[in-house]
């Protein structure tokens, strides 16, 4: 009887021993970003409708289900939404790599309604692999998409020397300022977190996308100024709302 007991009290530890063990291997999921990175927030957005690459008519409601990570963008960018792309890019494959490319949708939408027309997303996306929806409008459905989210975006005269543009060759007559960051969306729609500074990559971006950047957008992949988010802070957010961690895949 003895025994028995030694046996069975044997086997209950280590089963408790086992439980301890998956326990402390399991990663919690991450908390909520802190204040100091951005907004934590819970609220519905207006459903406005956004033509895709293609001319078809999307809007967020298209993606329902899923969690959101969107930034405004502008193809034409030379200063900070190639860094965008980078980060995204890399988050798209650390997606794919924890199983949770169903769960999560990847956006860009235009700051540009003056020349990111359909047809030059989807030379962009072809020119550069992106492989998440690109999405543009009319400047009044630009307008009211983002001011929902409260960024802003202006166009203003070109730099000097001008940019060149990537898919024409020819000079940049104009140039548009727009907030800066990325804005997550959960499953019913609501906006959760928005983040408006600029990514910092640590100097690292593919070379044809650091191609499309002028001498800012250089300084602001090798050395941004003021507040940024880096690769670790995006798939820490974006955890928080998938309910666990994404750890980098490369």
């Amino acid at each position: 009887m003895a025994g028995r007991l030694g046996k069975l009290v044997t086997a209950a530890l280590a089963a408790v021993g086992a439980g301890v063990s998956v326990a402390a291997c399991g990663d919690p999921a991450p908390p909520a970003p802190p204040p100091s990175q951005g907004t934590v927030l819970d609220r519905p957005v207006p459903d406005v409708p956004l033509l895709d690459a293609q001319g078809r008519t999307v809007s967020l409601a298209s993606f329902r289900g899923r969690i959101i990570v969107m930034a405004p963008y502008l193809t034409l960018c030379q200063e900070e939404c190639p860094l965008v792309a980078g980060a995204f890019l890399s988050l798209q494959r650390d997606l794919v790599a924890a199983g949770l490319s169903r769960k999560v949708t990847i956006l860009t939408v235009s700051v540009d309604p003056w020349r990111d027309s359909p047809a030059r997303l989807a030379a962009y996306q072809a020119r550069f692999g992106i492989h998440w929806p690109m999405l543009t409008g009319s400047l009044p459905t630009l307008r009211r998409f983002w001011s929902s989210f409260g960024v802003y975006f202006q166009k203003v005269p070109e730099g000097s020397p001008p940019g060149t543009d990537w898919l024409t060759g020819a000079p940049l007559t104009m140039d548009v300022v727009h907030t800066d960051g990325f804005v997550l969306l959960d499953a019913r729609g609501h906006e959760r977190f928005f983040d408006a500074n600029m990514p910092d990559l640590h100097g690292h971006l593919r070379p044809d996308l650091a191609h499309l950047l002028d001498g800012q957008g250089l300084a602001n992949l090798r050395h941004p100024a003021g507040p940024t988010w880096t690769l670790s802070d995006l798939r820490a957010a974006v955890g928080w709302l998938a309910g666990r961690q994404i750890p980098a895949s490369s």
